[in-house]
């Protein structure tokens, strides 16, 4: 059960981290810390491990998070998933807010052959 935890752990601080990408360019461990609503010891922890991990990297000056490219790539295909879920559970009828909510704990445990399903039935 730590293994899945750790992994949707990280799944989460990246995919948090490139949201917070798309809106801003400089995005630091306390951005994430409001955007997750973690404490910032949680969160130094968890960033610390992104980038012991080689998927991010951090500036000793300014505390700037920068995506490696492993980690750019690993982010953007949370992201994917979490899109795709979306709209997978918005067409089976779902409230959007339900459908948002459910896909963001689906996208972390979901198997690729189950993710292609989904992208399969979303396409149609």
């Amino acid at each position: 059960m730590s293994i899945k935890r750790t992994r949707e752990s990280e799944e989460m601080y990246l995919e948090t981290i490139l949201l917070l990408h798309n809106s801003s360019a400089n995005v630091r461990a306390v951005d994430v810390c409001e955007a997750l609503g973690y404490v910032k010891s949680s969160v130094s922890r968890g960033v610390n491990l992104l980038k012991k991990r080689g998927y991010i990297d951090i500036d000793p000056v300014t505390g700037n998070i920068a995506f490696t490219d492993a980690g750019r790539k690993k982010a953007e295909g949370i992201y994917e998933r979490h899109r795709t879920l979306t709209k997978a559970l918005e067409k089976l009828g779902a409230d959007p807010v339900l459908a948002e909510e459910n896909a963001c704990r689906i996208e972390h445990v979901v198997s690729d052959e189950m993710m292609q399903v989904f992208r399969d039935f979303v396409a149609d």
